[in-house]
């Protein structure tokens, strides 16, 4: 599929010595949702910010549609709407005129019918006579996904986008997202919430300590990495695993009521016959038995708790 950004070797260092990415490669496919992931301080936002013009790279270059957005920034910026983190409006202004304001800034010409189609889609239509000041926060982060998409971009950011939203107002955002996807745009986000990515994205990338760990396929990296676990709940209770069950790296619930085997489900042999087998030969008998794939959460977890080489 063909790429609608290009990010080849871009690094950031501040004055202060900090540096925040890393030599990052990275092709984002047009008109899928790609889920940046990351802890606090992990470089998301820096990315973001590098190739929205906001903030300069050290080195490296980026190319949104084959324009390089230093060279010829005004082109890549008409590119390119951003929807940040802090939600910042003019209180006094009406909804209406705080978007038709922004399509203006990127010296597009008056279009009611399409700043209509947008209000209409974001649901605040009803709302466009309304001050900023009266709206709720998740009133305003849809206006504020309104500017952004004011000048029509191909290439929309959404960093954090429903942080301090509630749940069905946040369902209803990753509908509109899979909405714009089908419009045609392509559609970045980060984001704190694991649920999210696994919900939206069709491609995960992985950020931590300014380094891109990993972009996968949402799908291939859950079958990739995911482990599966295997838990064993007991009609009696053990105190101590039994010796002749260490190989299998069980892990013993306090209470002795549950063993915990971890495997991998791709192997050819996942072990699990041999286990049972032996819990036979020891008679230690059964009550239930659940397996569980790994999260993406999970995932995440033990990605970005790595311990640095």
């Amino acid at each position: 599929m063909q790429s609608i950004i290009k990010i080849q070797g871009v690094s950031k260092t501040y004055a202060s010595g900090f540096t925040a990415l890393k030599s990052v490669d990275l092709e984002i496919r047009r008109g899928e949702i790609f889920a940046l992931l990351g802890p606090n301080g992990a470089g998301k936002t820096t990315l973001i910010s590098i190739i929205c013009g906001i903030v300069n790279a050290s080195s490296g270059r980026v190319l949104a549609d084959g324009v390089d957005i230093v060279d010829d920034y005004r082109q890549a910026r008409s590119l390119i709407g951003l929807v940040p983190q802090e939600l910042t409006t003019d209180a006094f202004e009406s909804v209406w005129d705080t978007v038709s304001f922004s399509r203006g800034l990127f010296g597009k010409p008056a279009d009611p019918d399409y700043i209509e189609k947008v209000l209409r889609q974001l649901s605040l239509w009803d709302k466009r006579h309304s001050k900023m000041l009266a709206l709720s926060g998740g009133m305003k982060r849809r206006v504020m996904i309104a500017k952004a998409l004011s000048h029509e971009p191909r290439i929309l950011f959404l960093d954090e986008p429903t942080a301090g939203v509630d749940v069905e107002l946040r369902r209803d955002m990753w509908e509109m997202v899979r909405g714009l996807r089908e419009d045609g745009v392509t559609v970045i986000l980060t984001t704190h919430y694991i649920e999210e990515a696994e919900e939206m994205a069709d491609r995960i990338g992985v950020i931590n300590r300014g380094e891109l760990v990993l972009v996968e396929d949402k799908a291939e990296l859950i079958q990739k990495l995911g482990q599966k676990q295997l838990h064993l709940h007991l009609q009696t209770p053990l105190t101590e695993l039994p010796p002749s069950l260490k190989p299998f790296n069980l892990v013993l619930s306090e209470e002795g009521t549950q063993l915990t085997y971890t495997f991998d489900a791709h192997q050819e042999t996942s072990g699990i016959a041999d286990l049972l087998r032996g819990l036979s030969e020891l008679n230690i008998d059964l009550k239930d038995l659940q397996s569980k794939q790994s999260s993406l959460e999970e995932i995440f977890v033990s990605l970005v708790h790595r311990p640095e080489s």
